[in-house]
């Protein structure tokens, strides 16, 4: 009998295998670019533009100017072109950058531990008189920005701005920016360490090296020695915070991975103890790892806390120990939890020489070039040779005798400047705002300044510590989701049905060792000209129910979604 005949067994369906493209990171070998910025930089270093700014731009005008310099490169030398005048926030996202672009620069000083000598800061302030129409905000990394500056005139900027030994080498661009510091490092009588020394290699060794002027995205570094943690270490890729060994002595814990934008994340301990002498090899640790894992392939993944996040602690430590330094790195404690809330240094301290700093507080970080000039005289005046800026947008005029402190504080009141600011004046930040910025949607620094009169007018009693800061979008320059009230700009309807300037609220979140970040209340947003009567309602229901010494920010945490609405 023959046999039955088999059907051909049917044929597997082949899978499509997609080539698998990597995160962009070159310690895995995809060098090939993966976006606009990633072709551009490596066309050409952002570092060499410089030369174009010098000999062609500043000389043939705007006009001249490449467009990937203008809206890339040109940032390795800190400038961004500004808002368009007259462009409202609905359009921010839809036109096109070209659209949206004024043919003047933001220029941004970078200013390494907000350290200043008074002719620096008069320099500063005579720049911004002579070439930004009087502009030059502080801001909340302890930077100086100017606004309306012509290509023209940004060479001889620079060779005013070096002549003092200032610049404005990648302080902004996808490059090692500002290293924050403690504004009282080597003088306050608390402190742990002075990490000044590690600042001052680092800027040495990394500002301005092409080894590492390709970085994914922007790189934000801290080093403070102070107890008060008055860095916000905690949102930096890398921090240093200033601790006690119980065997090896004053160093700092080793923190990354943190950063806010759209995806905010507190940083992470690495559970190591660095001596000062090699914070800078550290930092070079990290920001190598950052340069070769970091990843490349989408701009919105490419900051270091999205490796950590993958990685943990344990496998970064272990990388950065096996690969980049070779060698283990001492097990540390954490630091301690700081005494005091306010973190800003404002108000007349004494210092561990005897003398006395003096802190005060603008409005919002908004001041001027003719103000910046005033302080290095009053400074002067006063005996001091030497002044900061703070990560809080405030100022702080160091050296000053027993003698001469009533007297400069009285010239700064004067000023408008004060040390003894309301908790409203000494609390709140505002980002730069639709003014200038081309990804702003709201205006900010007006609005916060405002803000402040009405709640010293209405609530003149409330004296607690309170963190009111203002963005103008979703990027949170200003630092909203870590604020007891944090206010995020975007188009909201009124009550009459019409889109304008609003707020989304944060409420709650906080810096320190119990850093988090703020409740959204659901459906809570906030029109602009409601922001004074939302505030003051809020901050009314936390004084009737809060419990003795409670925290805003613990209140908002357990309050009630009425409560907070």
């Amino acid at each position: 009998m023959a046999a039955t005949p088999q059907k051909p067994a049917a044929a597997t369906p082949r899978r499509k295998v997609s080539r698998h493209r990597g995160e962009g990171q070159w310690a895995a070998g995809h060098f090939t670019p993966l976006n606009g910025n990633e072709q551009f930089k490596k066309d050409d270093d952002g570092l060499n533009v410089r030369t174009r700014i010098e000999t062609i731009y500043s000389k043939r005008g705007f006009d001249s100017i490449d467009p990937n310099d203008l809206r890339g490169r040109m940032r390795w030398w800190g400038l961004y072109t500004q808002r368009r005048p007259g462009i409202d926030g609905g359009k921010t996202a839809i036109l096109e950058p070209e659209e949206l672009d004024d043919s003047y620069f933001m220029l941004r000083v970078r200013i390494d531990g907000g350290r200043l000598t008074t002719q620096q800061l008069r320099v500063i302030g005579e720049i911004s008189q002579e070439f930004a129409r009087g502009t030059a905000d502080i801001t909340d990394r302890q930077n100086v920005q100017y606004h309306w500056i012509r290509i023209e005139d940004v060479p001889e900027i620079w060779n005013r701005l070096e002549a003092v030994g200032l610049s404005t080498t990648e302080a902004c661009g996808d490059t090692p920016r500002v290293v924050i510091g403690s504004p009282v490092a080597g003088i306050a009588a608390d402190e742990i360490i002075d990490g000044s020394p590690a600042i001052d290699e680092i800027q040495r060794r990394i500002i301005g090296n092409k080894a590492f002027s390709n970085l994914p995205r922007k790189f934000k570094s801290a080093i403070s020695g102070s107890p008060l943690l008055d860095v916000a270490h905690e949102i930096n890729d890398v921090a240093f915070v200033g601790v006690n060994h119980p065997e090896h002595g004053p160093g700092f814990d080793l923190w990354v991975g943190g950063g806010l934008s759209t995806n905010p994340k507190i940083g992470v301990r690495l559970g190591a103890w660095v001596p000062l002498d090699e914070v800078p090899d550290v930092y070079e640790g990290v920001i190598s790892i950052f340069r070769d894992y970091g990843y490349r392939r989408l701009r919105t993944r490419a900051r270091l806390k999205f490796l950590v996040a993958d990685w943990g602690a344990e496998k970064f430590r272990q990388v950065l120990e096996d690969e980049y330094l070779k060698r283990k790195l001492i097990d540390g404690p954490a630091p301690a939890q700081p005494v005091e809330r306010w973190r800003d240094h404002v108000g007349v301290h004494r210092q561990k020489d005897g003398r006395f700093y003096v802190g005060f507080a603008p409005r919002v970080g908004r001041v001027d070039g003719a103000t910046l000039t005033k302080i290095a005289e009053l400074a002067e005046a006063h005996g001091s040779g030497r002044v900061r800026t703070t990560v809080e947008q405030k100022m702080i005029i160091l050296d000053v005798e027993e003698a001469q402190v009533e007297s400069l504080a009285e010239a700064l009141e004067a000023l408008d400047l004060t040390t003894k600011p309301s908790p409203f004046r000494r609390g709140t930040m505002a980002c730069t705002g639709i003014e200038y910025c081309k990804l702003a949607i709201v205006e900010t620094k007006a609005r916060g300044s405002a803000l402040i009169d009405e709640l010293e007018r209405r609530i003149p009693e409330f004296d607690e510590p309170i963190t009111i800061n203002i963005n103008g979008c979703p990027n949170a320059c200003a630092r909203i989701q870590v604020a007891d009230i944090g206010l995020k700009g975007q188009l909201v309807l009124n009550d009459q049905g019409e889109q304008v300037e609003g707020f989304q609220v944060h409420l709650g979140g906080a810096l320190g060792l119990e850093a988090g970040f703020g409740r959204k209340v659901r459906g809570l947003k906030v029109t602009s000209d409601e922001l004074p009567d939302y505030v003051e309602r809020v901050l009314k229901r936390f004084q009737a129910e809060r419990e003795d010494g409670e925290r805003f920010a613990t209140w908002a945490a357990r309050a009630s979604e009425e409560a907070l609405s």
